[in-house]
Order: structure tokens, then C-alpha cells, then sequence
């Protein structure tokens, strides 16, 4: 089976033998002013615990419940905010991509280019961002087994891209709710790339409050616990100041004020983890 070897996100590496990577900010880009106040945050957390972080936050949130929530100010001026967020902060920066159009430009600005889950098995999609040269983090769909991901690793490597990552988000179980099997993080592993488990979306409740996705933000800590147990080699976690105001995805995000607490049991537990099995 294939070893799983580090790939770089701006001067990050991510993959055995690295620290954990962390891939964090909010849902959406709310506005200009909030999503430069929540990256001067995070910065500073990755200061003071020397932590590699990557900024994520979502120009467009085009996988909505409804045609009538918030989606994010769009790809134009999304990209001039994660430009100003990398400017001003140093920081890696990410967003995903829906539609072939909008890579190069995302390409452009960002470090690393996300394929959100329910775009998993687009092969145009795929490709495309691999094209750009940049790393890729595909997020394994809810439908799909961690096996399935093989094919993902299949396409990149046909136009020329081993920098990926794979995310585990959950799977579908029943109407509404999504289950995390933690041992998609080393079989997904032995596809020879670095992975990354996804805390907040893990615990979303598609759907479940109608025009809205529903979900559980109490379960983060223990997932995120699990799955650094586990061996992952990153983790994703959504953050907002008042995730109960959030626009996008508020009840499954970490407070701000609570996520460094989170951040620093998951390296306590790290540190404490025996070597893997070769």
C-alpha cells in the first residue's frame, strides 16, 4: 500500500512525521472587517502555541438547504478578503471550489484549494484544481466509503498532482444526522495521503432545521479528540465569535474564546500518543 508523505500548504507541511496541521476560521465570509478580526485572532494563537494554521473561511456557500440564506459576498470580492487576510497575517489561506471557473482565480490567492464533499466525485472539479499546481484538500462525500477516495487519488495523479489531502466529514446515517467512522482516517492513509478529519461539519444536522442545516457543536471536542487519537494528521475546525449568530453553520462552529482550550488538549493528547505502527 502507498505511503502517506507530507505535502506542502504554503510553508507548511502536513503528513507523517509533521505537527498537526490546522485548518481553521469561519463558514462564511460574513464581512470584510469580522473575517480580518477572527485571522488576527488565529494568528495570535499560532503564535503563542507555535501552531501551522491555514485560514479557512467560504466566499460562496453554494451547497446551501435553501435558495434563501446567506451564501457569502461571491468570488470576486471573497478572494480580495483572503488576500488581505494572507497580507496582513502571514497566514496560509483556503476556500472551496464549486464550479471549474472559479479555480484559477481561487488558485491565484490561495495556498491550498478545498472540493467540498458533495462535489467529491466531480472529475472535472478534481482536475481542474489539480492543474493549478497548488495542494488540493478533497473531502471525502457523505456517500461515499473511504475506499471510494482511491478514485480521487486516481484523477489527481493523472494530471500530475500528488499534493492532496483527504478529509474525513461524517457519513450519512438515516435522514439528517452523519456518523464518523474513525477508522476512515488510516485506510484513507494507506491511499498515501496525509488526512485531515473535520470536526464542525461532522457534527451538522443536514437540513434539520428546515431552510437550514441543524447540528450539535457540544460533540466537536469529543471528535476531535478521537480522531487525533486515531492517528489523523490535521484537523478542520469552523470558528466564530458568536457562532449563535453566524450566518452559515452557526451551531456546529467552536466558539472563538473556547477554541484554543480544544486546540491545546488535542496537543497535549498528541504528544502523548505512542509512535505508529510501521
Amino acid at each position: 500500500m502507498p505511503t502517506a508523505r507530507p505535502v506542502p500548504i504554503g510553508d507548511r507541511l502536513c503528513g507523517p512525521g509533521q505537527p498537526l496541521l490546522w485548518i481553521l476560521g469561519p463558514c462564511v465570509i460574513e464581512s470584510h472587517d469580522l473575517t480580518l478580526q477572527i485571522a488576527d485572532t488565529l494568528r495570535q494563537m499560532a503564535d503563542r502555541l507555535r501552531l501551522p494554521i491555514v485560514f479557512k473561511a467560504s466566499f460562496d456557500k453554494a451547497n446551501r438547504s435553501s435558495g434563501r440564506t446567506f451564501r457569502g459576498p461571491g468570488l470576486v470580492e471573497g478572494l480580495k478578503t483572503l488576500d488581505a487576510v494572507k497580507r496582513r497575517t502571514g497566514l496560509p489561506v483556503t476556500t472551496d471550489v464549486h464550479e471549474c471557473h472559479q479555480v484559477r482565480a481561487v488558485g491565484e490567492v490561495c495556498d491550498l484549494i478545498q472540493v467540498p464533499a458533495f462535489l467529491a466525485r466531480q472529475t472535472d472539479l478534481v482536475q481542474e484544481a489539480g492543474r493549478t499546481g497548488r495542494t488540493v484538500n478533497v473531502k471525502k462525500g457523505q456517500f461515499m466509503a473511504p475506499w471510494d477516495m482511491a478514485n480521487v487519488v486516481g484523477k489527481m495523479e493523472e494530471v500530475g498532482n500528488r499534493r492532496l489531502l483527504l478529509t474525513e466529514r461524517g457519513s450519512t446515517f438515516g435522514y439528517g444526522n452523519l456518523v464518523s467512522d474513525m477508522r476512515s482516517i488510516p485506510l484513507m492513509q494507506d491511499l498515501g495521503c496525509p488526512v485531515i478529519f473535520d470536526a464542525t461539519h461532522s457534527v451538522q444536522m443536514p437540513g434539520g432545521k428546515g431552510d437550514r442545516s441543524g447540528g450539535d457543536r457540544r460533540m466537536v471536542p469529543y471528535l476531535t479528540r478521537a480522531a487525533v487519537a486515531a492517528g489523523c494528521d490535521g484537523l478542520f475546525l469552523e470558528t466564530h465569535p458568536r457562532p449563535d449568530e453566524a450566518l452559515s453553520d452557526g451551531p456546529n462552529m467552536v466558539p472563538l474564546d473556547q477554541l484554543s482550550a480544544l486546540v491545546e488538549s488535542c496537543l497535549r493528547l498528541r504528544s502523548a500518543l505512542p509512535e505508529p505502527d510501521l
